[in-house]
């Protein structure tokens, strides 16, 4: 079949030709009079499979032309190709451009465009690429917004493709806390603080199992001790005797932990949020959520909280979801601002 190149499309002017290029697969945009617009992701792939023969002028192109000249004209034009390449030929979807924010629709199988909506909406991203939270939400919101599931599709330095499912997500825990009557005292040594008195100890693990008790003796950290000092249930001295306050308490936190203010926001959230908040450390993150008593249940979530206009890279992302997936958990991201926000990013296959 021919094609003729113009612009940034490929059209194709027979009538029965477009009407076969559209029928076998759903390739293209009819247009009136019979005609159909192709995108040059859509005739690269083509030409490649040796269904198109595209013309500039009166000049045949290789593939090679065609996809230099694409990657002139469209950004990331080359990452587009291959995620492409990967969902029709790989996958077997029928797939069509996507507009704005998303490079791809994508097609349930067996289903037409004509019939039924798309499944899912595809942002292709090369592995090197840095992207700001920010835009994961404004991605994710609109995607819901619209009622479709929304996947980022991450080809490697092979041309490998990974695909990641992601969404916001409102987690949720069944454990309220009942503040305790009795202030308890507990000490500041190092940067964290330790509870020597049995009764006050035994109290606090009763009460939403804060910190970790051993030999009689409860050790909280730096965070615990800050929302509990907040709830007026801990009161936390220094080595000197000296009362600390809630932003004494802070201010130490700043200093002697990386990240502590975004930190203990995230905490606070996800205490008030019903969740039983432990270290997440042995597994590579800030934090493991427990939906109930962590002695009848286990984990379901693991916390990573950052600023909300931090910028992540692909392969640190990639690294939490793997170790996530490795110990059966879910990982979230909390962009902590204002109003904190959870994302979920998990390994797709579709």
């Amino acid at each position: 079949m021919r094609g003729e190149l113009e612009g940034s499309s490929v059209f194709i002017r027979n009538v029965r030709e477009a009407s076969q290029t559209y029928s076998k697969g759903c390739f293209g945009y009819p247009l009136s009079g019979g005609f159909l617009e192709l995108d040059l992701v859509e005739a690269a792939f083509l030409l490649a499979h040796e269904r198109l023969d595209v013309y500039d002028g009166k000049r045949k192109m290789t593939f090679a032309d065609i996809f230099e000249r694409a990657s002139r004209l469209i950004d990331g034009f080359d990452i587009k190709y291959m995620v492409y390449r990967d969902l029709r030929e790989g996958r077997g979807f029928i797939v069509k451009p996507g507009s704005g924010d998303y490079d791809f629709r994508v097609y349930a199988r067996g289903v037409l465009p004509s019939d039924a909506p798309p499944a899912y909406l595809v942002v292709a991203a090369s592995e090197s690429t840095s992207t700001d939270f920010s835009v994961f939400s404004g991605d994710a919101a609109g995607a819901e917004d619209m009622g479709k599931k929304l996947l980022y599709a991450v080809a490697d330095e092979e041309g490998d493709i990974t695909y990641y499912r992601m969404e916001v997500v409102d987690p949720r825990g069944k454990y309220r806390c009942q503040s305790s009557e009795v202030r308890t005292q507990g000490s500041l040594v190092g940067d964290r603080v330790f509870v020597y008195d049995g009764c006050g100890a035994s109290a606090l693990r009763k009460e939403a199992f804060y910190g970790k008790e051993w030999g009689g003796v409860l050790q909280l950290s730096l965070i615990e001790s800050c929302y509990l000092t907040s709830r007026g249930e801990l009161e936390v001295t220094d080595s000197f005797g000296k009362k600390l306050s809630v932003d004494d308490i802070k201010s130490i936190g700043r200093h002697t932990q990386d990240g502590f203010g975004y930190r203990y926001k995230a905490y606070a959230d996800l205490r008030g949020r019903g969740l039983l908040v432990k270290a997440g450390f042995k597994y590579g993150t800030h934090f493991r959520l427990y939906e109930d008593d962590p002695d009848s249940c286990h984990a379901r979530y693991l916390v990573h909280a950052v600023p909300a206009s931090t910028t992540a890279v692909w392969p640190e992302i990639s690294r939490i979801v793997r170790l996530s997936g490795g110990v059966r958990k879910e990982i979230l991201f909390c962009r902590v601002g204002e109003d904190n926000e959870y994302l979920s990013f998990k390994w797709f296959k579709p």
